[in-house]
C-alpha cells in the first residue's frame, strides 16, 4: 500500500507489464506513419490528415459489431487476439518498404486494421481491469498505467529518432509490432481463472440492442454523458491539429524528425507527474472537483500553439505548451478512466467503452479531415489557432454537480445514481 492505498494485486502487474510493452513500442513509433507519408511517399497536408482521419473513421466502423460479440468472450483472449492482430498488419509495412511497394493505400489499410484491434483490446481490457482490481484500488491502478504511457512518450520518441537514424523509417513500425507480440505474453501470463460470459437466453435475439447498449447507457447517465461530449471533443480538437502541426514543423518550419520527436517526448515527464500526483488529489479534494479544475486546465493551452515560430524558440514554445496540456492530462485521464468503469456495470463495460472509443475516433476523424481541408483553404497555422480557440469553450460541456455522492468521495463507492 502507498500512502494508505491498497495496491492493485499481482495479476494487475502483468497487465501492467503486457500494457507497458505495448506502450512503448507506440512511443518508438511516434507519428512513424505521417513521418513516412511525409519524408518517404511525399504527401502534403491534405493527405497526411486524411491519413489519421479515414484510417480511424473506418476501423471505427469495423469495431462497432465486435463489441456485443466480445462482451460475450473470454476477455483475455480476445485481447491476445488484437495483440496478434497488430503485429501482423504493422509488419506488413517492413515488408513493402523493403521490396519498394509501400504506398499510401496499404497505409490507410494497416490504420484500418491497427484501429479497430485497438478499439477491440481498449473495450477488453478495460473489463479484464475492472475484473482483476477492486475497486478501493482502481484509481491507483489507472494512475499507474497513465504514467507508463507518459514514460514510454518520454523515452519512446528519442529512441525511435535514433532507430530511424540507424536503420530507417520503418525500424520504429517493425519495433512496434514486436511489442504486442511481448503484450500478448504479458497477457497469457495473468494466473486467475476466466471464466467464459453467459449471454442469458432472453438476450440472445438482441443483436441490435447489443449494439446500441454502449450509447444508450452513456447517454442516459447524468454523470457518464457530459464527461463523454466533452472527451470526445477535446480529444477530437487536440488530435485534428497533430498532422498539421507536423507538417508546419518539419515543412516550413525547418524542424528536423529528431527535433520534432524531442518537443513532444520532453514534455510528457508533466503527464508522468500528473499521473502520480492524481490518486493524492483525489483522496484531497474529491473525483469530481479533480475532473473540473484538470478538465478545465488541460484546453487552456494549445490556443499557444499558434505562435510557434523557427528556431530554438519556437521549439522551446511547443515544450512549453505541451508540458502545461499534458500535465492535466496526466491527472484528468486515470480518474476519468476509474470513474466510468465504477459507474459501468461489469456486462455491459465492452460494450460501452467500445462506443466510447467508436465515437471519439469517429469525431477525431472527422474533425481531422475538416482541419485538413481548413489548413488547405486557409493556412496550417491558422487551423491550429481556430481549434485552440474551440478548445477554450469546452469545459461548459462538464457536469458542474455530481449529484447522489459525497463531494469529497475518493473514487472508491458507487455513485448512488449508478443504474
Amino acid at each position: 500500500m502507498a500512502g494508505g492505498r491498497p495496491a492493485p494485486g499481482r495479476d494487475f502487474r502483468w497487465l501492467w507489464a503486457a500494457y507497458g510493452a505495448s506502450a512503448l513500442g507506440t512511443g518508438l513509433a511516434f507519428s512513424a506513419f505521417p513521418l513516412l507519408a511525409i519524408t518517404v511517399l511525399h504527401q502534403g497536408a491534405a493527405e497526411v490528415a486524411s491519413l489519421a482521419a479515414v484510417g480511424a473513421a473506418v476501423g471505427a466502423a469495423v469495431a462497432v459489431p465486435l463489441g456485443p460479440w466480445v462482451e460475450f468472450r473470454r476477455k483475455r483472449s480476445v485481447m491476445i487476439a488484437m495483440d496478434l492482430v497488430r503485429c501482423a498488419a504493422l509488419l506488413s509495412v517492413p515488408v513493402a518498404y523493403a521490396l519498394g511497394r509501400l504506398g499510401l493505400a496499404q497505409l490507410l489499410l494497416v490504420s484500418v486494421v491497427v484501429a479497430a484491434a485497438d478499439i477491440t483490446f481498449g473495450a477488453a481490457a478495460g473489463a479484464c481491469l475492472k475484473a482483476l482490481v477492486r475497486p478501493e484500488a482502481m484509481v491507483t491502478a489507472q494512475a499507474r498505467l497513465e504514467s507508463t504511457t507518459w514514460t514510454a512518450t518520454v523515452v519512446g520518441p528519442p529512441l525511435g529518432g535514433a532507430l530511424v537514424a540507424l536503420l530507417g523509417p520503418v525500424a520504429t513500425v517493425a519495433a512496434d509490432a514486436v511489442s504486442y507480440l511481448l503484450s500478448a505474453a504479458g497477457i497469457r501470463a495473468i494466473r486467475g481463472r476466466e471464466p467464459r460470459p453467459q449471454r442469458e437466453k432472453r438476450e440472445k435475439s438482441a443483436r441490435f440492442g447489443d449494439l446500441v447498449e454502449g450509447w444508450r447507457h452513456i447517454l442516459a447517465h447524468p454523470l457518464l454523458r457530459p464527461l463523454f461530449l466533452h472527451t470526445v471533443l477535446v480529444n477530437g480538437l487536440i488530435m485534428a491539429t497533430a498532422p498539421l502541426l507536423a507538417v508546419l514543423m518539419l515543412g516550413p518550419l525547418g524542424f528536423t524528425p529528431w527535433q520534432y520527436g524531442l518537443a513532444f517526448a520532453v514534455p510528457c515527464i508533466g503527464g508522468l507527474v500528473g499521473a502520480r500526483l492524481a490518486p493524492g488529489l483525489v483522496d484531497r479534494f474529491g473525483r469530481h472537483r479533480v475532473l473540473l479544475v484538470a478538465g478545465t486546465l488541460r484546453v487552456c493551452w494549445p490556443v499557444g500553439l499558434v505562435f510557434v515560430r523557427p528556431g530554438v524558440g519556437g521549439l522551446l514554445l511547443v515544450m512549453a505548451v505541451e508540458l502545461a496540456l499534458i500535465t492535466c492530462i496526466g491527472v484528468f485521464n486515470p480518474v476519468f478512466a476509474a470513474h466510468r468503469l465504477r459507474v459501468t456495470e461489469t456486462g455491459r463495460v465492452v460494450r460501452t467503452l467500445t462506443a466510447w472509443s467508436v465515437t471519439g475516433k469517429a469525431v477525431t476523424a472527422s474533425l481531422t479531415a475538416l482541419w485538413g481541408l481548413l489548413a488547405g483553404l486557409i493556412g496550417a497555422r491558422e487551423a491550429i489557432g481556430l481549434a485552440g480557440v474551440l478548445l477554450l469553450a469546452t469545459p461548459l460541456l462538464l457536469p458542474r454537480h455530481e449529484a447522489g455522492t459525497d463531494p469529497r468521495a475518493d473514487g472508491v463507492r458507487v455513485l448512488q445514481d449508478t443504474p
